[in-house]
């Protein structure tokens, strides 16, 4: 059996018409491709050689009952889930394989919705199942799968590397996948690699929902047929269609208006939509990536964000670490940027000076990596000869705000503050001399002891900055601490 084929769903009856009448309306439900067999007796084998998911089972056949084709399944195969088909008069004996570990049963003249719903949650409960496998190999090993998916981000955070495993993960879920974190952090990228990592026939598609109007999000997404509406010459596919095996990127999901909302809820539940002026549902083919910087648990708490259709697109839920919380890839985005910048504009990379780092690593950065590869491309633009110079790396940071308009310099960021950027302070007051002696050694920290960055987000100069060190080793010496 081959680890990369496609699941089955193997369905067992003595009964050819019924085998495949119940084929037909698997695959008009977009299901897995499905295998029959009118004997039980073959069941191992066909086990042994395809990758079923899912079997459906029924009770009575010639040869050997469907009770004991349950009992050797359970035994030898309890990650497969069976579904029991029975007669109207079979009840008893579908009690029993229930206690043998049947995952349900359905009576053969039951209407097929229900008995769809039910093939439909056994799978997701098999995929689950193999994602968690995935994940948990992931989280206990470094390898990747295909780390080839994740050559476009480069990272050695903990946090980041998480993400990785996890996307590397869940790559061949069909369920749909949401990135969240601040502008810059490398939403899009993301999204490709989800694309990347489950291997897909088609192509990745990307569109930005933001200001778009229920009538523009259908048409663009769900395609038009002619005559749909005034001026509608021609028919027009619309993105889903574009993305048949591959993955469809809406960016920016939060600003969706709720009529669209409605229209993408429908899709992902059941992976099928209307063209304008279509009265023919179609089947959605694509893998659905959505990505926003916004707190959509939040919007759905105001209203502004549907609650079923967020817990439907957290199924797999991606946080992406702003760069202040992964400083440690500043120094190696910083090199890679300087080689990339340098080639695209046809010069040598400029040799960064020893402080670079360090000044890099003292800012917030509000608009992530994106904003240092922006920052990088002033400086590289500006360089003539030499070491690479500073000053543009400081005037951006000068004039850098945060998302609530705060200048860039933030020398209270890990305090514990209130609103207005009160500082908090305990029963007992420090004296002033305690506070500035905190406020020296946590600038010293941040510009990982170089005086001058340090004196930079101090707003003193550097001989200053020597005379209060100075002074600090001085009174523990007088302590009698070792400086």
């Amino acid at each position: 059996m081959n680890a990369e084929e496609p699941l089955h769903i193997l369905v067992v009856d003595d009964e050819e018409h019924w085998l495949h009448g119940i084929s037909l309306t698997l695959a008009r439900n977009g299901l897995p491709d499905v295998v029959t067999c009118q004997d039980g007796r073959e069941v191992p084998k066909i086990l042994a050689e395809r990758r079923v998911g899912l079997i459906l089972l029924d009770i009575t056949m010639p040869g050997i009952s469907g009770e004991a084709v349950l009992a050797k399944v359970a035994e030898e195969h309890p990650e497969i889930p069976v579904i029991v088909i029975t007669g109207l008069n079979q009840i008893e004996s579908s009690v029993r394989c229930m206690k043998l570990g049947a995952y349900d049963y359905f009576v053969k003249t039951v209407e097929e919705g229900p008995l769809i719903a039910c093939v439909r949650r056994a799978l997701d409960m098999v995929e689950l199942r193999g994602e968690n496998r995935l994940l948990k190999r992931n989280l206990l090993g470094s390898a990747l799968r295909r780390p080839e998916a994740f050559s476009g981000m480069h990272s050695v955070n903990p946090r980041m590397r998480a993400v990785f495993g996890y996307i590397d993960a869940v790559a061949e879920s069909s369920q749909p996948v949401c990135i969240t974190g601040e502008s810059g952090t490398g939403k899009e990228l993301m999204a490709r690699a989800v694309h990347l990592s489950s291997r897909p026939a088609g192509p990745f598609v990307a569109v930005n929902v933001a200001g778009l109007d229920d009538t523009v999000f259908a048409d663009t997404l769900f395609g038009h047929d002619r005559g749909a509406f005034t001026g509608a010459e021609n028919a027009r596919q619309g993105l889903i269609r574009q993305a048949a095996g591959g993955t469809l990127f809406l960016d920016e999901i939060g600003d969706l208006s709720q009529a669209s909302q409605v229209k993408l809820l429908r899709l992902l539940q059941e992976s099928e939509f209307f063209p304008l002026g279509g009265d023919k549902p179609l089947k959605s083919q694509a893998r659905i990536v959505a990505s926003t910087n916004q707190n959509l648990k939040a919007l759905g708490g105001s209203g502004r964000f549907r609650k079923d259709l967020y817990y439907r697109l957290r199924t797999h839920l991606v946080e992406l670490p702003p760069l202040r919380d992964r400083r440690e890839d500043i120094p190696l985005l910083t090199n890679l940027f300087l080689g990339e910048i340098a080639a695209e504009l046809g010069k040598r990379p400029p040799t960064p000076p020893g402080e670079l780092y360090a000044l890099l690593s003292s800012y917030h950065f509000p608009g992530n990596v994106r904003e240092l590869k922006a920052m990088i491309h002033d400086a590289v633009s500006r360089h003539q000869h030499g070491k690479l110079s500073l000053s543009s790396f400081r005037q951006a940071m000068r004039e850098g705000v945060d998302d609530r308009g705060r200048p860039g310099r933030d020398i209270f960021e890990d305090f514990d503050l209130v609103q207005d950027q009160e500082v908090r302070f305990p029963e007992r007051l420090p004296s002033l001399d305690a506070i500035q002696d905190a406020l020296v050694v946590e600038a010293m920290r941040r510009a990982g002891n170089n005086q001058t960055i340090a004196a930079g987000l101090l707003g003193i100069s550097q001989p200053s900055l020597s005379r209060r060190l100075k002074n600090m080793r001085q009174a523990q010496t007088d302590n009698g601490h070792v400086p």
